[in-house]
């Protein structure tokens, strides 16, 4: 029986548009392209959802990677938080998950200067169970040892427990370990898919019990 949905944040409850946030910033596409090899498209942006430096250190070496975008890159980064918003599934989702009896949690890369700035817009963070941002833990999806992290740390059983999350990597990895997966494409496509797969264990576990 199913007894948890686990929710990744960015492109699942929250929307991430840096490209359209730098639009608004008024940057032309050569220097969006720049800043995203630069910062966003690079493994160092992984990093920084990990939190292994401070702000600063991280800003300094996005910088690095192409010194002649330093205004923008800074630019960029400030207004980061500002390609974040709330979808408007997200807070009734969770509410319909939880009304049905089931446990909710996050699971989520998510940096410390975003998190800070965005949390406000995040309204369904008080509606959850436990929560696991990246950088708090010093981990990050698709790794198998944040998971593992979430699973000791709210004492959940992965066939007792489903992931939705927009990146095919990260719902293979909770798969590896047991946890049910849904890849993310959008919210009539997720739901239905977590919808089945709760009945079809609970089903299961009817059957199992002799009933």
């Amino acid at each position: 029986m199913i007894r948890n949905i686990v929710f990744d944040v960015g492109k699942v409850l929250v929307s991430y548009e840096p490209d359209q946030m730098m639009d608004r910033l008024g940057f032309d596409q050569k220097t969006k392209d720049a800043v995203n090899k630069a910062m966003y498209a690079t493994e160092l942006w992984n990093e920084c959802d990990k939190g292994t430096y401070s702000t600063e250190e991280f800003i300094d070496l996005f910088v690095a990677n192409a010194p002649e975008y330093e205004k923008q890159i800074r630019e960029a980064f400030v207004h980061t938080p500002d390609a974040i918003e709330l979808l408007p599934h997200a807070v009734d989702w969770i509410l319909d998950m939880k009304a049905q009896g089931y446990h909710v949690y996050i699971l989520s890369n998510y940096g410390e200067y975003n998190f800070e700035k965005t949390k406000e817009k995040m309204k369904f963070l008080p509606l959850m169970d436990g929560a696991v941002f990246s950088y708090q833990c010093k981990m990050i999806k698709p790794n198998e040892d944040i998971y593992l992290h979430i699973l000791d740390e709210y004492w959940l059983e992965p066939e007792e427990t489903i992931f939705i999350d927009d990146r095919i990597e990260n719902v293979e990895t909770a798969r590896k370990l047991g946890i049910h997966g849904v890849v993310f494409e959008n919210y009539e496509q997720a739901s239905a898919e977590l919808k089945k797969i709760c009945e079809e264990k609970f089903q299961t576990s009817i059957t199992d019990a002799g009933f």
